[in-house]
This record gives C-alpha cells, sequence and structure tokens, in this order.
C-alpha cells in the first residue's frame, strides 16, 4: 500500500483549472522530485495535497495511508503526518524563530537546537518568524520548523530557489537524513539543483501545462530537461 496515492486529481484556483487528471503514488521512504516550467501547476499540486485554503479539488482522489483525506482541513492532514514546506511563507510579526520552535518541540519531542545546528539557523533562532530574512535562511527556517513537526511525508516547495551551492549541500544532507528515517519526500524544483546533492532520488514527475507528462526514472530524463528545458515536453500536450 502506497503512503501516498494520487487518482485522477483535477484541481482548481478560483474556478479556474490548474492541474488535470494526475495520478501518482509514493511509497514509504522514497524521494520523488516534481519539476516542470514556470506556471505548470508544481505550486498547487502540493497545496492541493497539504489541504490549503482556497486550492479547490474539483474530482479525483488523495488517499493517504490507505484512507481519503481529499476533504480533510489542513491541521488534519498535519496530524496525520502531512507537512508542506512553503516556497514563501508569511511572516510572524513578534515571534520570534526559537519561540516557535519551543512550541512546536513541547507537542512533537524533536530536539529543536541540534536540528537548528544541522540546517545552519542556530543563529537565526531569536529572530522574527520570516521576517528580514533572506530568500536562502527562510528556506533553512521553514525547513527547520516543518521536520519539528514529526513528518510522514514532507512536501518541499522550491527548497533550492536563491540558495547558495554551500546551503543548497547542506539542505540535501539533512533530507537525506529524513528519508533514512522513514520519512517520503516530494520535492518540487524548478532547476533541478537540489537533485545532484541528494544522495537518492527514486523517481521524476514532470508537470506541463498541469498534466503529467512524465513519470519514472530520473536517469537520463533529468539531464534531457537541464539541458533542454521543458521544450522536449511540448509535443506531448
Amino acid at each position: 500500500m502506497p503512503l501516498l496515492k494520487l487518482e485522477n486529481l483535477h484541481v482548481s484556483i478560483g474556478g479556474r483549472k490548474i492541474i488535470d487528471n494526475v495520478s501518482l503514488e509514493i511509497e514509504s521512504g522514497e524521494v520523488h522530485l516534481l519539476m516542470g516550467p514556470n506556471g505548470a501547476g508544481k505550486s498547487t499540486l502540493l497545496k492541493a495535497i497539504a489541504g490549503v485554503r482556497g486550492v479547490e479539488v474539483v474530482s479525483g482522489r488523495i488517499l493517504f495511508e490507505g484512507e481519503e483525506i481529499t476533504g480533510l482541513h489542513a491541521w488534519e492532514r498535519v496530524r496525520r503526518g502531512i507537512v508542506l514546506v512553503w516556497q514563501n511563507p508569511p511572516g510572524i510579526e513578534g515571534v520570534s524563530v526559537r519561540e516557535l520552535a519551543e512550541k512546536i518541540s513541547r507537542r512533537s519531542g524533536v530536539d529543536y537546537r541540534s536540528l537548528a545546528e544541522k540546517l545552519g539557523v542556530a543563529e537565526l533562532l531569536d529572530r522574527e518568524v520570516h521576517r528580514r530574512l533572506s530568500g536562502g535562511e527562510m528556506r533553512r527556517v521553514e525547513l527547520f520548523l516543518s521536520l519539528l513537526l514529526k513528518p510522514k511525508l514532507l512536501l518541499v516547495d522550491e527548497v533550492d530557489s536563491g540558495v547558495d551551492v554551500e546551503n543548497i549541500a547542506r539542505l540535501a544532507q539533512v533530507l537525506d537524513e529524513v528519508r533514512e528515517q522513514g520519512v517520503s519526500l516530494l520535492i518540487v524544483t524548478h532547476s533541478g539543483a537540489i537533485a545532484s546533492r541528494l544522495s537518492r532520488v527514486d523517481r521524476l514527475h514532470v508537470l506541463y501545462r498541469g498534466r503529467l507528462v512524465y513519470s519514472g526514472d530520473p536517469r537520463g530524463v533529468l539531464d534531457k530537461i537541464l539541458s533542454q528545458g521543458y521544450k522536449v515536453f511540448a509535443g506531448g500536450c
């Protein structure tokens, strides 16, 4: 039984169709990449899985650990272990990263101090959550807070966007460790920068104009995308 299963998923935002008949499966402990050009629907698909308000599943089903969760609220999905790492998370004025981390840690039992050191955010703990941080700092802090929730499935949106090479390597190392603990990863990347830093990628999915035009072995296909762009899939849409 797969950890996550999407069955013929159609998703709209504000009445506009974004995702068109997408089906895929993710097993426990697997790493999947989700790629595609800007506007293909990658972030929308992650938000649909996470249950973000305003993202409407028009038809199809989302199953997690064999149970349908299509109608569940976002907080109910978080409790089940589905955690979204936002690309551009909202700031929280007057709340420090440390205060929020301590609150989450008390419920999850995860030691936030050691995780902060691994992700290089220890020096950011007394800053306000996602305020006046660089793009790279914000992504590291968001991943840090997300991992404190003890996810079973981590939905990672553009973690390598705006991050320097050194920190991409650090993020990839942490994601590898998370995967070794049995957590499944669905990672959205436009550039593919994170891919070469991960020790393992099980499957690659390519979205083009809201449709899944490739789903399979990343070898060869990823190199083709990086050298030729997404136009190689234009004929299939």
